[in-house]
């Protein structure tokens, strides 16, 4: 990333035009990495904005032949994972509610982990339904890679990236062309800046990933890639062993991306964000915004596994804070609408 293209934040909290040579103030330089995620998670939810294409998943045939059968026991470890993922969600939406900055920026401790845990939970649940109970959160990642690919998703989210290291594939992003064109410090205002936005956001994620798995696979001499003449293990990569390890870590999707939220031993992005100076209300908005996106396509398949009686059961005994909030809103605007128009679509295709 060069950081000497893009924008500067004033003392206002502004962004504004940064030349090169001209000297930046020092929080902002270390604000950049901050500003870059920041970029990346916006672009998201603005490329979802545009795409609006919720109400595409009843016209595609796997939504439509999505009829599992669930036992009793299913359902109550469904309420389980749905309430987990709607707790989440609540929490991260009340964040932004308060009106000070500075709780809003020491908030991200938490927020960031709660957009993903719900979304973790919102999947789990959807796994369920397909009967199959998975918590390991490698697992789970292959297993919505695989569900992008084979189209689950709408177009809103179901881009991916494939391949080896420095030969990546970015999938269901037409605009973006990672070989002519970068994104810069600037806030996406253009679909096509945003798909670049997200490319980039796939690629470093992969990146990540692919060098996690190298280190780890190298550093045990049980699994360790060795030289052919030698024996020794490899310290240089090559293009074969590259392949081999994008292959293992499978698709790159927008749940890798979300991942990155994770704060853990290993994952310590968050402590960037704590000091800088970049717009963190609407970070906490386009988080908003991609969890009940997301949380959403799970929910209506959910919903017509369950049939929509026994989903609103489900919702009914829920607490009242939570029925009575953004879920109700969903429920109406988006699952209840969504399965009537897809019960009209079967009955003309009969």
């Amino acid at each position: 990333m060069n950081t000497n293209t893009g924008n500067t934040m004033n003392q206002e909290g502004k962004l504004v035009p940064f030349t090169p040579g001209q000297p930046a103030d020092e929080t902002w330089r270390k604000s950049i990495p901050a500003q870059v995620f920041l970029n990346h998670f916006f672009a998201i939810d603005f490329h979802i904005q545009r795409q609006d294409d919720l109400f595409d998943l009843t016209r595609f045939p796997l939504f439509q032949d999505f009829e599992p059968r669930l036992t009793d026991e299913q359902i109550k470890s469904l309420e389980k994972l749905l309430l987990n993922s709607w707790s989440a969600e609540y929490a991260l939406r009340i964040t932004p509610v308060v009106n000070d900055n500075q709780y809003l920026q020491s908030s991200l401790h938490w927020t960031f982990p709660q957009a993903y845990y719900s979304v973790l939970f919102s999947v789990r649940a959807f796994l369920h339904t397909m009967g199959e109970p998975v918590s390991n959160e490698e697992i789970i990642r292959r297993r919505i890679g695989n569900m992008v690919v084979r189209g689950y998703y709408p177009a809103s989210v179901g881009f991916y990236a494939s391949g080896p290291l420095n030969n990546y594939r970015t999938m269901r992003l037409p605009m973006a062309k990672l070989d002519i064109a970068k994104p810069d410090l600037t806030l996406p205002s253009r679909e096509s800046a945003a798909q670049i936005e997200i490319a980039q956001f796939l690629k470093t994620s992969r990146d990540q990933r692919i060098k996690a798995l190298r280190q780890a696979i190298q550093n045990n001499p049980k699994t360790a890639l060795r030289s052919v003449k030698t024996g020794k293990i490899l310290q240089k990569f090559g293009v074969e062993q590259y392949k081999q390890l994008g292959k293992q870590i499978g698709y790159t999707t927008y749940f890798d991306a979300l991942s990155r939220l994770r704060i853990s031993s290993t994952n310590r992005e968050i402590e960037r964000f704590v000091e800088s100076e970049i717009d963190v209300r609407l970070f906490h908005e386009s988080l908003v915004n991609i969890v009940s996106h997301i949380n959403a396509v799970h929910e209506a398949y959910i919903a017509k596994a369950l049939g929509i009686q026994s989903y609103n059961q489900l919702i009914a005994k829920l607490p009242s804070y939570l029925q009575e909030g953004f879920l109700r809103e969903r429920l109406q605007t988006v699952i209840e609408p969504m399965l009537q128009g897809d019960q009209q679509a079967f009955r003309v295709a009969a």
